[in-house]
């Protein structure tokens, strides 16, 4: 028989039912949150993978009939997930892993449906508690609930799941994954906001009073988060799992299954090969990690493994390739370690907080708005910005969002597999791909001082990677963005720090190689400027950090970021931004009463402005706002000054068009009234061809002799001034 259960945590009351769907799946649950319901199921095979990796995958989808929408396109059901899809699905990724036993080699598929929405409730936390749900109550032993919490910040106050309507308004997005005793993911991103100044009257609250709303100006605030303020919220975040988690534990431990009968692999290594490759193999394993580059380094330690099996004691035992390899791995590891523990030195001869070299060149693409190859190491980006208009803009829809919403700020990472000397295809962007373009977005946008009527695509190829490739997407899109002419407040760069840890030692890493990265037991990328932290994202491989080392790592990454930034601010300064180039946009005001001059007839004045001086223009009819926008500057000028031009002109003062009474004309019918059709003759103008001009006979409605786009000959009965009466001669063919 199946249960609900009620849980209200951090004022969020949810609703589990358990036991009337999905029963064949390992694990399942309906979750329901507000008007929000999805559903989350764990399905296992019964063999085992030959690979030694952990076979996880995790669907994250939204249902359009969740939201009382049909899908669009021509295809009327769900297709490809949407970057949003793919990011939550990534995130329960991330916070589930973790929990699976050593040794666990069942493909494992872990599916969240979204089947009804609610505006104001946050997905992202919901699909990872409906997930560790299913898991904890399948028969997969992971015998510990994961909960996921969000935190903003408010009028300088932290809020503990936040609706989305308040995460709009907040200057702090902290999401936070763990169990009741450990922290396992972060993802965090600044938030800028624009807050209003009162000259004239300082101590006067201009959103208080609006008499005085002329006075206000608004001004762009990055809102970085400092070291400090970061524990606070992460503590804060631990303090709420830990109570929820628990609250999970005492609801659903007497609805677990029990765990089957599942083999998990043994990880032991043969110890002979150990022995025998540190006999007599140690120096060519240190030396391959220490003198060699990456791709130096993999190939060294693949003849390594082929020379011991070709060994005379290999073939006695009867060693086989595979197992030598995982044993060598295992080695290395080891050396790696012990060096950076014992020795406090890392594999590139870098001791513990150095930063690799740097150089940065900008704008090496002559034909491109703005460009930048950052070199760090064996790390290169070559990033390059596009600016673009409103229409440039990535339309995309959001099950908790009524309307369509517009991306003006894209980042697209891009990872081909040359830059790890991979002979590999280039295919769609992976979830990584995905995930590593959202972090750097997440650390850049908040500098950016936003203008209307723009877009902006920053595009990272990543041409060499050995570590931290998204952090040096980071610091060439900043100075890309400038080298673009962008307007940022200030610059931004990221490093990627790693940890390691054996028993009550440990040391932590500062901008991180692969090997590290591979061989360590933390990835923790921080992201900001001189000021603090606008992106942080960090995943923990050992099962937990303690506050103390996660403060020396924010201090040492904060150190390690102001060295970079160093550098950057001396790369800026040499940026020759190539201004006939970028692309300008303006916007004045007009009075709203002339905007039907500026669109003219039938949009024939809108339109030469258009194709005469190459620019698109907006326009906003109530605010009387104009935004003209445009490749050439020049050209965007002319076109606002003529545009002006128009405005000024005075009702008389239109250019009047002389037609000879009694001649016969061509035109094309363009509006239909009751009393008649308005027919644009040569140059422009509209004549009127009233409904007793158009038969010797009665006509009954103007529509039954001619329609909206008819060519037609018309005879001048009259003019004056810009009043011009017409008879119907014939209709053209």
């Amino acid at each position: 028989m199946g249960c609900k259960i009620d849980i209200e945590i951090n004022n969020v009351k949810e609703r589990y039912e358990i036991g009337y769907i999905a029963k064949q799946a390992s694990g399942s649950v309906l979750m329901r949150r507000g008007k929000a319901v999805m559903i989350a199921a764990v399905a296992r095979e019964d063999e085992m993978v030959e690979e030694d990796f952990l076979p996880l995958s995790v669907q994250y989808v939204e249902k359009a009939y969740a939201a009382g929408k049909i899908p669009g396109g021509f295809v009327k059901r769900e297709a490809k997930p949407g970057d949003f899809e793919t990011l939550t699905a990534r995130i329960i990724d991330r916070s589930l892993r973790p929990l699976f036993p050593k040794g666990y080699m069942y493909p494992t598929q872990i599916t969240v449906m979204v089947v009804s929405s609610d505006e104001d409730v946050d997905m992202q936390v919901m699909a990872l508690n409906a997930a560790s749900c299913a898991l904890y109550l399948s028969d997969i032993p992971v015998n510990v609930p994961v909960c996921g919490i969000r935190i903003g910040k408010l009028n300088g106050e932290f809020v503990i799941n936040p609706t989305n309507s308040q995460l709009k308004e907040s200057s702090l997005d902290l999401y936070v994954a763990g169990t009741k005793d450990q922290l396992l993911m972060i993802e965090m991103r600044s938030i800028d906001t624009m807050e209003a100044d009162v000259y004239p009257y300082p101590e006067i609250d201009p959103l208080m009073d609006p008499t005085i709303a002329e006075n206000v100006v608004m001004i762009h605030k990055v809102n970085e988060v400092s070291n400090e303020e970061m524990l606070k919220a992460l503590s804060l975040a631990q303090s709420h799992i830990t109570e929820a988690a628990k609250i999970y534990e005492n609801s659903f431990k007497e609805l677990k299954k029990p765990d089957a009968n599942l083999t998990l692999i043994d990880e032991k290594i043969d110890e002979n090969i150990y022995i025998y490759i540190d006999e007599f193999y140690k120096d060519r394993v240190y030396e391959a990690i220490n003198k060699m580059a990456k791709s130096e380094r993999a190939i060294e330690l693949k003849n390594i493994a082929k020379e011991i099996l070709e060994d005379d004691v290999a073939k006695e035992q009867e060693w086989d390739l595979d197992t030598i390899q995982k044993v060598l791995d295992v080695y290395k590891r080891k050396i790696v370690r012990d060096m950076i523990l014992n020795e406090k030195r890392r594999a590139d001869g870098r001791g513990l907080e150095d930063i690799r070299d740097i150089s940065i060149e900008t704008n090496i693409l002559p034909s491109v708005h703005g460009s930048c190859l950052f070199t760090r190491g064996q790390t290169q980006a070559l990033v390059s910005v596009t600016l673009g208009n409103a229409q440039d803009a990535q339309m995309f829809d959001l099950l908790t969002e009524k309307s369509v919403s517009y991306e003006t700020f894209m980042v697209h990472y891009n990872f081909p597999g040359f830059c790890v000397g991979e002979a590999t295809p280039l295919k769609p962007p992976s979830r990584r791909e995905l995930g590593h373009g959202n972090l750097a977005k997440r650390a850049l946008e908040p500098v950016i001082v936003k203008r209307e009527n723009q877009t902006i695509r920053v595009v990272s190829e990543i041409l060499e990677s050995n570590g931290s490739s998204s952090m040096a997407t980071v610091c060439g899109g900043a100075l890309a963005l400038k080298a673009a002419g962008v307007e940022i407040e200030k610059l931004v760069a990221g490093v990627a720090m790693g940890l390691i840890v054996e028993d009550e030692r440990y040391a932590i890493l500062t901008d991180i190689l692969g090997l590290e990265d591979h061989d360590g037991d933390m990835d923790f990328k921080v992201a900001g400027t001189k000021d603090g932290i606008t992106a942080l994202q960090m995943d923990i491989k050992l099962g937990g950090i303690s506050k103390e080392i996660l403060k020396e790592a924010l201090d040492q990454a904060a150190k390690a970021r102001d060295k970079i930034l160093n550098i950057m601010e001396e790369a800026a300064k040499k940026i020759v931004i190539n201004e006939d180039l970028l692309p300008s946009s303006h916007t004045f005001l007009i009075n709203p009463s002339k905007i039907v001059d500026i669109i003219g007839q039938a949009g024939k004045t809108i339109k030469e402005i258009i194709e005469k001086f190459e620019v698109s223009v907006d326009i906003n009819r109530e605010k009387g706002e104009i935004t003209v926008t445009g490749q050439n500057k020049a050209k965007v000028k002319a076109a606002c000054d003529h545009i002006k031009k128009i405005a000024q002109r005075k009702t008389y003062e239109r250019e009047i068009i002389k037609f000879e009474e009694g001649k016969v004309y061509e035109g094309k019918v363009v509006r239909i009234a009751d009393f008649g059709a308005f027919v644009e003759l040569p140059g422009g103008v509209d004549g009127l061809l009233h409904i007793s001009k158009l038969s010797l006979g009665r006509v009954n409605r103007v529509t039954d002799v001619v329609n909206i786009g008819d060519r037609v000959k018309v005879k001048i009965l009259s003019q004056k001034g810009h009043k011009i009466e017409l008879a119907l001669v014939s209709k053209i063919s």
